[in-house]
């Protein structure tokens, strides 16, 4: 399946959380702003676009939501030009839930398309690292801001 997606990039963590309340995290706005983005245009549905701002950086995106299936994935094409990124939720438990990033579709070669991964891939588990520790522990580390900060 991934070998069809060429070059792509994944993350991956353990949440010790219900799967839906993980899921949901992805989907609330006001879940999300507290591990990634700190305003949206709106929750995310099925053939929605909304848009994701980084307002510390003066950064907007557009989100396009390509597929979504309750508490197990939920697709998106990121930017202009869109890029893929999968967002994948496997229930291990009643209190588990293993969250796996996938970002793939990158035009860009050689010294670029390294650049790009590097950047997704840091990216990404900044996002999920920020995640485990909002839903497990209540605590907003403020790890976006603070890692592109400079």
């Amino acid at each position: 399946m991934l070998l069809e997606k060429g070059t792509f990039v994944e993350a991956q963590m353990l949440i010790r959380k219900p799967v839906d309340l993980v899921f949901n995290a992805f989907i609330d706005p006001e879940i999300t702003t507290n591990f990634w983005f700190t305003h949206s245009s709106g929750k995310i549905y099925l053939h929605k676009e909304v848009e994701w701002i980084w307002e510390i950086y003066q950064v907007a995106t557009p989100v396009l939501v390509t597929e979504l299936i309750f508490n197990e994935k939920i697709s998106i094409d990121w930017r202009k030009p869109a890029t893929k990124v999968d967002f994948l939720f496997k229930k291990i438990s009643d209190d588990a839930t293993y969250v796996t990033i996938n970002h793939y579709g990158f035009t860009e070669n050689g010294a670029e398309l390294v650049e790009k991964i590097k950047d997704s891939t840091g990216g990404f588990t900044t996002v999920l690292d920020g995640l485990k520790a909002f839903l497990e522990y209540g605590i907003n580390l403020h790890l976006i801001g603070d890692k592109f900060l400079h």
